[in-house]
């Protein structure tokens, strides 16, 4: 494929695609009579990262939204920590009373089990899956300090000209922007060494700053880096350009034919939550995801709304992302401790 993309939103994988249609067939409408007095206090999310990252901004969105639908205050809270986990375990061993639930994330949900000997929450067990929110393509970017490449080939050769000289930024060791830098490496056949941070935004200021050399994110966080020249992104891991990025190629116009870089948002709470909350709060959700100004706002982002999951089908779904990513993480030899 080449040219400008002639599509609204990125192409959601084939499986994540036919999971929203079909879902969307079967979602409940929860009247406040099946749950009685829920909610009667205001309600907390949990971000399992940093402020400025595509985790805070989104959840940031719909949480006013929320907020209307279930008539108490959403409030959300950052609560960043070992690429997810520490959010995500916090709320796995929350009070299940309705009040408290985690924005975790594929690192967090489908990758962690595999890359963290010692979790200490199980995603299946400890926490009960809610609604996805959003689907987040990656994309590869540079720095413009210090590092004059244009290109995807450019950059390989540099990587393989400069041996022990290269950086790459994260927000925390196993997340999915530590692993798509990790695999892209792996795909190339080259190195460089990961600097983890706790907050997203610390990885721009060292990427700007040209003391990490590049990171993988979401396009349009790093949409302004790059208007502003002070960075490049390379290509983006989807199946088509995406929209607000028309002129950065695809992994595979750029030879990566199988490298594949994406995560995908959702609310979990503790396990023993009420079932009626469960299914409430799952409704609440995709309604909030129907608003056409979310859906714009998500759209311009680049990080197009997963609607229609009820919370067997998304519990599903993640079991099918951890039996999916165990094993590349294995094979990768990644680990954190």
């Amino acid at each position: 494929m080449s040219g400008k993309a002639q599509m609204t939103t990125p192409s959601l994988p084939r499986r994540v695609a036919l999971g929203l249609v079909t879902a969307g067939l079967a979602t409940p409408r929860i009247g406040h009579s099946q749950v009685g007095a829920w909610p009667s206090r205001p309600i907390r999310i949990v971000v399992a990262f940093g402020t400025g990252g595509g985790t805070d901004v989104t959840t940031r969105l719909i949480a006013p939204r929320l907020s209307q639908i279930l008539g108490q205050p959403v409030v959300v809270e950052n609560r960043a920590g070992s690429g997810g986990t520490t959010g995500a375990d916090y709320v796995a061993k929350a009070t299940p009373d309705g009040t408290t639930f985690v924005l975790a994330t594929l690192s967090s949900i489908g990758i962690a089990p595999a890359l963290y000997p010692r979790l200490p929450y199980d995603p299946v067990r400890d926490l009960v899956a809610i609604a996805p929110t959003v689907y987040v393509p990656i994309c590869l970017t540079v720095t413009t300090n210090g590092l004059n490449v244009r290109d995807t080939a450019g950059f390989i050769a540099a990587l393989r000209e400069r041996p022990g000289q290269f950086f790459y930024g994260s927000a925390g060791v196993g997340t999915t922007g530590h692993l798509a830098s990790a695999g892209f490496l792996q795909r190339t056949g080259t190195t460089a060494e990961h600097v983890p941070f706790r907050n997203p935004g610390e990885v721009y200021t060292a990427l700007v700053a040209g003391r990490v050399q590049f990171n993988s994110d979401i396009p349009s966080i790093m949409l302004p880096f790059n208007r502003e020249g002070q960075a490049r992104t390379l290509f983006v891991a989807t199946p088509e350009r995406v929209p607000i990025m028309p002129d950065v190629p695809t992994a595979e116009e750029v030879g990566l034919n199988d490298y594949k870089a994406y995560s995908w948002y959702g609310l979990f709470g503790p396990a023993a939550t009420p079932r009626p909350i469960v299914e409430r709060l799952a409704a609440a959700v995709d309604e909030a995801l129907s608003d056409p100004a979310i859906q714009a706002r998500f759209n311009e982002l680049g990080t197009p709304a997963m609607r229609g999951f009820t919370p067997e089908r998304f519990g599903q779904y993640v079991r099918d992302e951890i039996d999916i990513w165990g094993p590349l993480v294995r094979t990768s030899g990644a680990r954190a401790e």
